[in-house]
């Protein structure tokens, strides 16, 4: 079997979606895409990071930075970037296509209760289909992520039986950051130092406890 027609790559004339695309019919029907038809490569690892609001995801600053870190700790034959968050899950290379790189909106400045519960609830579900679409196709799964993509991964991995392997920050940093910084949000941002700092060293130990994890075997 031959892998699937992608669906339209960027068009310049979609306009922007607005509001939460959580909600939005063109993210359902991407999501069912991705799990009922899209084939995902197997890979060692998955290494899964938050959606940005600059678009595409991977010429987002903190993106870069993110990704500099992980492929100067492993060889890039050996992962895979998946990204979630309020698109829903995606695999990278997927990045540029409808409705992905055609919105615009930040659950950070939402104040609604309701809106970040439902968020969670179809976050977790998609994320748990997704996990459970590839669970054999990853020998590793690592997150970097906070706030309510951290919360929605954990009961995603938690929903599916699919563990994540390495979780970052770690908690113990998260609430460090929480006390001692002043931040635009509670837990910070993934590109300050003090959480790149932790996810590089503990992407290297990683590594190095894992033999077939290393560039030079």
């Amino acid at each position: 079997m031959g892998s699937p027609t992608p669906k339209p790559q960027e068009d310049p004339d979609k306009p922007f979606l607005t509001g939460p695309p959580f909600y939005l019919e063109a993210f359902e029907q991407s999501y069912r895409y991705i799990i009922d038809e899209y084939e995902v490569q197997p890979k060692d690892i998955a290494i899964f990071m938050p959606c940005a609001v600059r678009k595409p995801y991977s010429t987002s600053p903190s993106h870069q930075l993110i990704r500099m870190i992980i492929s100067q700790v492993f060889d890039e034959s050996l992962y895979h970037i998946v990204i979630f968050g309020t698109c829903g899950i995606v695999p990278a290379e997927l990045e540029t296509m409808y409705p992905f790189a055609h919105y615009k909106y930040m659950l950070g400045k939402c104040d609604d209760d309701t809106v970040k519960a439902d968020f969670l609830k179809i976050e977790t579900d998609r994320v748990a289909g997704y996990l459970e679409k590839t669970r054999h196709l990853y020998t590793y799964r690592i997150a970097y992520c906070i706030g309510l993509f951290r919360e929605a991964l954990i009961r995603g991995s938690e929903k599916s039986g699919v563990k994540i392997d390495l979780l970052l920050p770690t908690r113990d940093l998260i609430n460090q950051v929480i006390e001692d910084e002043e931040c635009r949000f509670q837990e910070g941002s993934l590109s300050m130092d003090r959480y790149l700092g932790e996810f590089c060293d503990a992407l290297v130990r990683f590594r190095n406890a894992r033999p077939d994890l290393r560039k030079d075997t």
